[in-house]
C-alpha cells in the first residue's frame, strides 16, 4: 500500500477557498426565499449553488493536488467536469428544497441529505477521474464517515444560509463550514487505499510544479469568480424572512 504525504500550503489554500465560497454562497442564498418565481428565483439559486458547489469542487481538486501519491497523476477531463456539475446541481436542489415554501425540519433534513450526497458523489467521482499506475480501493468505515460528514455539513450549511441575517454571523459560519467541507474531503482521502501496479523505480512525486501551477490556476479562477458573485450579492439587499425549522 502506498503511503501518501500532504503539501501543507496547498491544504491551507484548499481551506481558504472553502471558507470564501461558503461566505459568498451564504450571502447569495439568503436572497432565495424572497425571490419571485421564474427568472429571479433561478438567478439566485444558480449563483448561490455555483458559489457553494463550485468552491467545494475547487477545494476538492486543490486538496487532491496537495497529496503526494508518489507517482505521476493525471485527470480524466470528462469525469472532472461531471464531478463539478454534481456538486453544483445537488447543492442547487438542496437550496430550492429548503429555501422555498413553508420551512420545516423535514425539508431541512431532506435538502441536507440531497446536497450532502451530491457533495460526496462529486468527491468520489473526482477520485475516479485520477489516472495513475495504481489500483484504488476504500476503507469502508472511513468512506461511510466521509458521506455522513458531507450530509451533516450540507444540512448545517442550508440551515445557516436561511437563518443567519448578520454579516458577522455569516462570516464566522463560513469558517465553520470550511472546516466541515475540508473534514469531509480529507476523511475521504484517508479512506483511499492505493496499490502501485507499475515499476516502483519509475515512481515520481505528483506534487511537482505542474500540480502547483494547476492549483494556482484553480485558486485564482475561483477567487475571481467568487469575487464577481460577491459583488452581485452586496448589490442586492434581501427582504427579511423568518425561516424556523421546528415543524
Amino acid at each position: 500500500m502506498i503511503e501518501v504525504e500532504y503539501n501543507i500550503i496547498l491544504v491551507i489554500v484548499s481551506y481558504a477557498i472553502a471558507v470564501f465560497g461558503s461566505y459568498v454562497g451564504l450571502n447569495l442564498a439568503i436572497r432565495v426565499p424572497a425571490a419571485k418565481p421564474g427568472k429571479d428565483l433561478y438567478f439566485w439559486v444558480a449563483l448561490s449553488a455555483i458559489a457553494i458547489g463550485g468552491a467545494i469542487w475547487s477545494m476538492h481538486y486543490i486538496g487532491m493536488m496537495a497529496v503526494d501519491m508518489k507517482m505521476p497523476v493525471s485527470y480524466d477531463i470528462g469525469l472532472t467536469i461531471v464531478s463539478m456539475l454534481l456538486a453544483v446541481l445537488f447543492v442547487a436542489a438542496g437550496i430550492v428544497i429548503v429555501g422555498r415554501g413553508t420551512p420545516s425540519m423535514v425539508k431541512l433534513l431532506g435538502g441536507g441529505v440531497i446536497a450532502g450526497l451530491g457533495v460526496a458523489a462529486m468527491h468520489y467521482t473526482g477520485m475516479a477521474s485520477m489516472e495513475m499506475e495504481a489500483t484504488m480501493s476504500y476503507n469502508t468505515t472511513l468512506l461511510i464517515a466521509s458521506i455522513v460528514i458531507a450530509i451533516v455539513a450540507a444540512t448545517a450549511a442550508l440551515w445557516l444560509a436561511f437563518n443567519l441575517r448578520g454579516g458577522l454571523q455569516r462570516f464566522g459560519s463560513a469558517f465553520i463550514m470550511g472546516i466541515a467541507v475540508c473534514g469531509m474531503h480529507y476523511t475521504g482521502m484517508a479512506a483511499m487505499e492505493m496499490t502501485h501496479t507499475g515499476d516502483m523505480m519509475a515512481m515520481a512525486s505528483n506534487t511537482d510544479s505542474n500540480a502547483i501551477n494547476s492549483s494556482i490556476i484553480i485558486f485564482f479562477g475561483s477567487v475571481i469568480t467568487l469575487s464577481l458573485l460577491w459583488v452581485v450579492a452586496i448589490q442586492s439587499v434581501p427582504q427579511k424572512t423568518n425561516l424556523v425549522f421546528g415543524e
